[in-house]
């Protein structure tokens, strides 16, 4: 099953945005492209998804900034390729000299708030409550207010409330959403804009649904059967989400951008990514292009499909468009572009290529025109037109030499800058200030020592803590 986007019209400017909406950025875990109703899944049904889709902007060719899942998140938060903000792989830190979105809308008046996985400070293993003096945590970036562990969660999840443990009973995504909704709805009585980040742990394993939730995927293995039950708890938190703002009577102005943080995976059925080629951890279409739509009924009047490629890269300058932050709001150099004109019209090119730089493989997206550099120390190279080979089935590297030969001098170019990023260039220190925390598990970390031996009864942790990772 594979569906291409429509392209209706040359893109004008730039809308002219209702002032000061609320906003909201949600976030699958391990979602892939190929998994949802809209795209004619044979099991999993996505009603809410759909509705999002049926009332907005659907991004037929949208691309997490990564593979993975942290340094997708670093560039959402930062408009920047992961590898110049310090989040080279799953489980690194995020530099604290890098500018966020929320830093930038809690300057604009905006209230901020982080529910769900964090990831972006150091630690690896499933989610634990971030500690209370976290240098790293999302409070450091910019969030007033957070709910939020370190990594994936699942079921009845211990969470950490600005440092503060709490417990809780339920399906993880469904938690979080109500949480939030509480949040937003203290803002708009308190006459304040919101800016709200919910990052699912859904459906990243260990899977874990209700037996309501996998009874509707009978017939599938174990492990298929709660992966899907915990999409199918997100989608109905995704209602949920959307009910509660037309309660609240703010669903109109309310900024709801949802997408996934990498590629579907390989050990699922049926198939995650609608019959693209690669997975999680892959440059190819299954391993980063990802489900994306944007609903906005203010801004969005009409439903969208478009085929223009974009990207989490995108956000952080779409959002400052709309918003009309100040010049240099967006940390420089910026990796990504705003995409505010495709919210009334539909764009034909994007002028800005699409960069990827992962595990030492390279790829940059120039519209039809897709680049792969395998292994950059001794590079083996592949193009493809995706507009006539989405599957990516055939190398026209050796035939299309000169569209090959521009887009390798494009992404020579680009790598040596983001090896300046790395470097620390880009601050006005000129380096990378100390103190960065180095990647490690966390149950080898002293500073969640003496929580082991309790934690060695939840089913979540006792496993890891007893391998150490």
């Amino acid at each position: 099953m594979l569906l291409s986007g429509l392209v209706l019209a040359v893109a004008c400017s730039a809308p002219q945005a209702p002032p000061r909406p609320h906003i909201v950025l949600l976030m699958a875990d391990d979602m892939g492209w190929g998994q949802t109703g809209y795209y004619q899944h044979p099991r999993l049904k996505t009603p809410n998804l759909d509705a999002m889709a049926a009332n907005g902007l659907r991004l037929d060719r949208f691309y997490a900034g990564s593979p993975v899942c942290s340094p997708t998140r670093a560039t959402v938060l930062t408009g920047r390729q992961h590898d110049r903000t310090g989040v080279d792989d799953h489980g690194y830190a995020l530099r604290r000299q890098e500018r966020t979105i929320a830093q930038a809308l809690q300057e604009a008046g905006y209230a901020t708030a982080h529910f769900g996985k964090w990831h972006l400070n150091g630690f690896r293993g499933p989610g634990v409550p971030i500690l209370p003096g976290d240098t790293h945590s999302p409070g450091a970036f910019g969030f007033e207010r957070w709910l939020s562990v370190t990594n994936f969660f699942d079921m009845n999840p211990l969470m950490s409330r600005e440092g503060k443990f709490e417990e809780f009973s339920g399906d993880s995504s469904e938690i979080i959403v109500a949480d939030a909704l509480r949040f937003i709805g203290a803002m708009q009585a308190a006459d304040r804009p919101s800016f709200t980040v919910i990052w699912y742990g859904s459906p990243h394993d260990p899977f874990v649904a209700s037996d309501d939730d996998r009874a509707d995927f009978s017939g599938l293995d174990e492990l298929s059967q709660h992966h899907y039950g915990e999409l199918a708890a997100m989608d109905r938190s995704i209602g949920a989400l959307r009910n509660g703002l037309r309660e609240l009577g703010i669903a109109e102005d309310t900024l709801v951008w949802f997408n996934s943080d990498n590629g579907g995976l390989a050990h699922v059925t049926p198939d995650s990514v609608g019959g693209l080629r690669g997975f999680k951890g892959e440059l190819y279409e299954g391993g980063i292009r990802v489900p994306a739509v944007i609903e906005w009924p203010a801004m969005i009047d009409r439903a969208r499909a478009s085929s223009y490629p974009a990207t989490t890269m995108d956000i952080f300058p779409t959002l400052a468009e709309l918003l009309q932050l100040p010049l240099g709001s967006v940390p420089m150099p910026s990796d990504g572009s705003s995409i505010a004109a495709l919210f009334t019209a539909t764009a034909e090119r994007r002028e800005k290529p699409i960069p990827f730089r992962f595990r030492g493989d390279l790829a940059l997206i120039d519209n039809d025109y897709k680049l792969i550099v395998h292994n950059r120390e001794r590079p083996v190279i592949e193009l493809y037109n995706l507009a006539l080979d989405e599957l990516e089935t055939t190398d026209l590297s050796a035939t299309e030499t000169e569209t090959t030969a521009r887009l390798v001098e494009q992404l020579r170019s680009w790598d040596e800058a983001v090896q300046a990023s790395v470097r620390g260039e880009d601050y006005p220190s000129n380096r990378v200030l100390p103190g960065e925390p180095e990647t490690s598990f966390w149950m080898t970390h002293e500073a969640y020592a003496p929580y082991l031996e309790e934690w060695r009864t939840r089913p979540e942790y006792a496993r890891r803590i007893e391998r150490g990772r």
